[in-house]
């Protein structure tokens, strides 16, 4: 059997203007607050921000207690004390149960989110074959099935943290900005009669406007650090489970040092991107360290002089020093959240990207019938292939002006070059569009076209699962599936209906091959379309195979696609596939 092309690796994250990308962003995932699910999503984002408003709020309240428990203090009063206590307390039991209920509530809205947006890019990605085509369209993307479940967690998981301390430092300098310029009052410019209201307002926001320009300078070769050092792992971890499902066939050949070195050499490239990260955390957090510890001191030593001449109370400069944090704490809030900006940034341009790419197989589909190849069903009772050209991806024409038809009953043998016949087999299963022409398939409700592999799909689970896929178990009975199995030459297999176990590993490749026949004779279809199925057969058992499905499905109608000659007698007609002499593009 030809090899598969290899696809195309593209690094994953759309080319889009910051705007156009949180555009696009927001056109893919904010649909679920509209879903059929919107009511308990948009409550369930209502009583988030309400419970971020009691987290700003009880912060307002801690901020006016800690004036009045300094001011208790500065006049020695025990009772005004115990009243503090008292308070405290009241405070910190509501910090704790607003806090407990806003978590609940944000993994609620977390999860529920990943769960909408995963579901609605698997239904898209496991649909029409384009899980397949995707790996050969030229725009295709690596480690779709990583984007899907590592990448949505870690878009939608950072979006609501994000939104949150967002919505939060909002509040928050609203509120404190009004409560610092009340408490700091006015200030006069050394050697001037110039007084400023409301002094450490405008010392806050220079503050963390220079904080945050310095932060955000540091912090910007972490962007990109973080968006290689994700790419490195997904590319690591897609080779690891490469090696996993090719095992057997690395075993076989001794391959394991290859492996190894393909490994290092992956890995190499994460210790180089993570040496990267390394060093723009180490600017940005050395940054932030003097930053976060310079501030609690900043505004005391600011207002000591106010204090000291008997303008402030001891309770009114703590309060000033507090509210000065919590301003400049919610003006810092993008250098705060850098690294978690980032992570989002990425996260949701590898999934964004999937999502383009998904659509732009289905933008292909939907071009004009001349542009591709159309499988469509047919109302008559025959499997027809009208002037058909097949090309790759690339343009390059492999098959040009083919013709041919199958009533019910007759068959087939296709044969000829391996590359040419085995993409006919994907044209006819509707993975292939590239090229043009038509194929019809006969429109059954009751018995259809049913396609074989070579290698057929066994599904990890119960061998009952396995024959019976993709069908429930529960549609056959065991008589029907003994008969199957007895059928197909494999009846010892019945014994092992209900065990568990990796069935494509346990069994060898003619006993699979086997097995997809015993599913054929469960669904017994009108017309099969085969695919080197039989080739690990020796003759004589394929012989007895086609003898049996005869026997078993009088009115059968066979495609034979075999890449080797030697099944003519079982056939009623023979078609010889070759690429056309001189290679051009479609």
């Amino acid at each position: 059997m030809t090899a598969e092309p290899t696809p195309r690796r593209a690094s994953g994250t759309p080319r889009l203007t910051s705007a156009g990308f949180l555009r696009e962003v927001l056109r893919l995932a904010t649909p679920y607050w509209s879903s059929e699910q919107k009511l308990r999503v948009r409550g369930v984002t209502f009583l988030l921000l309400i419970l971020t408003g009691g987290q700003v709020g009880i912060t307002v309240w801690g901020n006016y207690w800690n004036r009045d428990f300094f001011d208790a203090l500065e006049a020695r009063s025990v009772s005004r004390v115990l009243v503090q206590v008292a308070v405290f307390a009241a405070i910190f039991a509501a910090s704790i149960a607003v806090t407990a209920a806003h978590l609940m509530v944000k993994r609620w809205l977390q999860l529920g989110w990943r769960e909408w947006l995963t579901l609605k890019l698997v239904g898209r990605w496991m649909e029409g074959g384009r899980h397949y085509r995707l790996l050969l369209a030229p725009a295709a993307h690596d480690n779709p099935d990583q984007r899907i479940a590592e990448d949505i967690r870690i878009a939608t998981e950072s979006a609501v943290a994000l939104a949150h301390t967002l919505v939060y430092s909002v509040l928050t300098l609203g509120l404190f900005v009004e409560i610092l310029w009340s408490v700091s009052g006015p200030a006069t410019v050394s050697g001037t009669t110039i007084q400023v209201p409301g002094f450490m307002v405008p010392l806050a926001f220079l503050y963390a406007g220079v904080g945050s320009a310095l932060g955000w300078w540091l912090g910007r070769p972490l962007v990109r650090s973080t968006n290689a050092l994700q790419t490195a792992e997904a590319d690591f971890r897609f080779g690891l489970a490469s090696a996993r499902e090719h095992s057997e066939a690395i075993a076989l050949v001794r391959g394991e040092p290859g492996e190894r070195a393909r490994a290092s050499t992956r890995f190499a490239e994460i210790i180089r991107s993570w040496d990267r990260q390394s060093l723009a955390y180490m600017g940005l957090v050395s940054f932030s360290t003097g930053y976060g510890g310079l501030l609690p001191v900043f505004p005391l030593l600011v207002a000591a002089p106010r204090y000291i001449a008997g303008f402030m109370t001891l309770g009114a400069l703590m309060q000033a020093a507090q509210a000065f944090q919590r301003l400049t704490g919610a003006l810092s809030w993008p250098v705060d959240n850098l690294g978690e900006l980032a992570s989002c940034r990425t996260a949701a341009g590898r999934v964004l990207a999937l999502h383009q790419d998904l659509e732009r197989l289905d933008s292909e589909a939907r071009a004009p019938s001349a542009a591709r190849i159309v499988v469509s069903p047919s109302s008559e009772r025959r499997l027809a292939i009208e002037d058909l050209s097949i090309a790759e991806p690339s343009g390059e024409v492999l098959l040009e002006g083919l013709s041919a038809e199958l009533g019910r009953g007759k068959r087939l043998l296709v044969t000829g070059d391996s590359t040419v016949t085995s993409t006919l087999f994907k044209v006819i299963a509707g993975l292939w569009p590239w090229g043009r022409g038509r194929v019809l398939l006969p429109r059954d409700k009751d018995r259809g076209v049913l396609l074989i592999p070579q290698r057929p799909f066994l599904p990890e689970g119960s061998l009952r699962q396995a024959l019976c896929y993709p069908s429930p178990p529960s549609v056959f009975d065991d008589k029907a599936l003994r008969h199957a199995l007895e059928c197909a030459g494999i009846l010892w297999l019945a014994r092992r209906l209900d065990k568990v176990g990796q069935w494509e590993r346990i069994l060898p490749l003619r006993e699979q091959q086997r097995l997809a026949f015993a599913r054929a004779l469960l669904k017994r279809p009108a017309w099969i379309v085969t695919q080197d199925a039989t080739n690990a057969f020796h003759p004589r058992g394929e012989q007895l195979m086609f003898e049996m499905l005869h026997r078993e499905l009088p009115d059968l109608a066979f495609l034979t696609i075999r890449s080797s000659p030697g099944l003519e007698r079982f056939h009623h007609d023979r078609l010889v596939l070759r690429r056309p002499p001189a290679h051009r593009s479609a």
